[in-house]
């Protein structure tokens, strides 16, 4: 078995600024992950979980800014497959999906798009690593 993440895993977290990607980030800062940034559109600019996480628009501002290797998505099931793709393309080499109920069609295109990109996608649904 291979370890997925270790003390140099640097995350994002994709949606911490929605009620789901807010408790389970304070929970995994609470257990020791090292989250850098979070992500979510048009709120760039703003600090997330008690002013202590900067939020940026976009998955390649936060990995620029931070040189975040991982992501973790918590976002409605009708973005993740784009926010998958998104991360993956930004170069994001770790992607833990938590959402549930993405359409499969949708999904079929992350999953290529982040094997092509070589990306280890983790989920979607699953309980995290």
């Amino acid at each position: 078995m291979s370890i997925i993440i270790n003390n140099d895993t640097r995350v994002i977290v994709q949606g911490i600024t929605g009620n789901e990607g807010t408790f389970h980030t304070s929970q995994m800062i609470d257990y020791g992950t090292k989250i850098v940034a979070g992500v979510t559109p048009n709120k760039g600019g703003q600090l997330a979980i008690n002013n202590t996480i900067p939020v940026f628009n976009t998955v390649i501002e936060a990995k620029e800014a931070t040189k975040a290797n991982t992501s973790i998505i918590f976002v409605p099931p009708k973005f993740a497959a784009n926010a998958i793709i998104e991360a993956s393309e930004a170069g994001i080499k770790t992607i833990v999906c938590i959402s549930e109920g993405i359409p499969i069609r949708d999904m079929v295109k992350a999953k290529k798009i982040s094997d092509n990109n070589k990306t280890r996608l983790v989920g979607p649904n699953c309980p995290g690593i």
